[in-house]
């Protein structure tokens, strides 16, 4: 599932580690100083971060911010993902920008489970199929996009650019990353940590704020018993294999 969905870590806050460790020595360190900053060192920011955030002091992680690109996800995501309101968004618009479509599956997201049953799959080519054809219908009789757009389902590709701190990014992936949460946006979230794992001066804080499902985060499954069973074993073992396949 997720063919199609592409995700990038495109942009970050300067020195992350750094700023987020300096805002947090103001807390306690009584000779705190703005040009403090410019002497942080990787040592600094192994010797506090991790002890701070263990401590659960987790405003200062607002102090960085992350911005990703999502394409090739549905709308159904898109309407999920902007769910999380402390953010920011801006999003292909459907107003503007005529759909040019070449192939159903490159213009749609089919979810894996109706691939399997090849009548219903049928149907669901078929409408979708319909649907760009009165689209495009419209628009020949010259109504403008933005009502063309009605009769597209939800289904339809879009591409959105997204902005977190990363306080706001750990409750994203908490709730999204979960093997509960919808399996698009679920693959957009981890597809959105690995983006972080890969990157030599983000990786650190995966581990230091327990960047991930909220069973990383707090140690045990709050589902209960609405998780399939060994739920909690399998994402431990793919947060760990995440971190290690990136690690040096």
């Amino acid at each position: 599932m997720g063919d199609g969905i592409r995700v990038t870590l495109v942009n970050y806050t300067k020195n992350p580690l750094e700023t987020v460790t300096w805002a947090a020595l103001i807390s306690y360190w009584e000779e705190w100083e703005t040009e403090a900053f410019e002497r942080m060192t990787e040592n600094d920011v192994e010797m506090h971060l991790p002890r701070v955030l263990g401590y659960g002091h987790e405003s200062i992680l607002e102090h960085a911010t992350l911005t990703f690109a999502i394409e090739g996800c549905s709308r159904v995501c898109s309407h999920q993902l902007v769910r999380h309101r402390l953010a920011s968004y801006t999003q292909q618009s459907q107003r503007y920008i005529i759909l040019n479509p070449k192939d159903i599956e490159e213009t749609f997201v089919i979810p894996e489970e109706i691939k399997k049953d090849p009548e219903l799959l049928g149907e669901w080519k078929e409408f979708m199929k319909k649907s760009i054809e009165l689209y495009k219908k419209s628009i020949e009789r010259g109504q403008h996009q933005e009502d063309a757009r009605f009769i597209l389902p939800q289904a339809v590709r879009t591409k959105i650019v997204v902005t977190m701190n990363l306080r706001e990014l750990k409750h994203f992936l908490g709730l999204r990353a979960c093997e509960r949460a919808q399996w698009e946006i679920r693959e957009v979230a981890w597809k959105m940590l690995e983006e972080i794992a890969k990157n030599d001066e983000l990786r650190p804080i995966i581990k230091w704020a327990k960047l991930g499902p909220r069973c990383i985060q707090i140690g045990y499954c709050p589902e209960g018993e609405l998780m399939p069973p060994g739920c909690w074993k399998r994402t431990k073992e793919k947060w760990e294999a995440l971190f290690r396949s990136f690690s040096r």
